[in-house]
């Protein structure tokens, strides 16, 4: 019976795993990746350098981390969306929208489009996008009857991160609303 209360290794290994990524989040945000120290960190989360390094092999790959769950968060707002009885066309402005909020998470901006690109190298960021919120809207371009979806996906997904970061600078989000619309049935026309 004590055996089942225990947590499972794996458990306890996770939840150092999230203890350190939100930790680093914090910071991260706050200062930068920069300004950032590993010691700070590890002050921050409560453990210990040598945890900080049996989970992550230097703070790079931490920040890494940090991306990765800010990503899926992201492309989970997204999902979480209600596209029913939509077409594709309207399915994919409702679905830019829903990027356009999960963007106003605090400090998400700066992380994903300010720390991110400057930090890791252009794989990582490819990898990330595409285990996340790149693949799904390059399927829905090509639902939406898009040609070719690849390089249109990059690019509006260039668009929409640079209205993410003018509506988090305080510019109004309804302009970058109405143009993005325009820009995603144009080039599903």
């Amino acid at each position: 019976m004590q055996d089942a209360r225990r947590r499972s290794q794996k458990e306890r290994s996770e939840t150092m795993r999230a203890t350190l990524v939100d930790a680093a989040r914090k910071l991260f945000v706050q200062h930068g990746f920069a300004a950032t120290g590993t010691p700070d960190i590890v002050a921050a989360a409560g453990v210990t350098r040598g945890a900080l390094y049996h989970h992550f092999e230097d703070k790079e790959s931490l920040f890494a981390a940090v991306v990765q769950a800010e990503a899926e968060a992201i492309a989970a707002t997204i999902e979480a969306a209600d596209f029913t009885g939509l077409s594709p066309v309207e399915a994919l402005v409702h679905g830019g929208w829903a990027f356009l909020s999960a963007m106003q998470v605090p400090g998400r901006t700066r992380l994903m489009l300010v720390e991110a690109p400057a930090m890791l190298d252009p794989m990582t960021l490819a990898g990330i996008d595409a285990a996340t919120g790149g693949e799904t809207l390059r399927q829905g371009l090509l639902a939406a009857g898009a040609d070719p979806a690849g390089p249109l996906s990059a690019l509006l997904s260039a668009a929409y991160d640079r209205a993410a970061l003018a509506i988090d600078q305080g510019e109004q989000p309804g302009p970058w609303h109405t143009a993005l619309d325009r820009l995603v049935r144009g080039a599903v026309a």
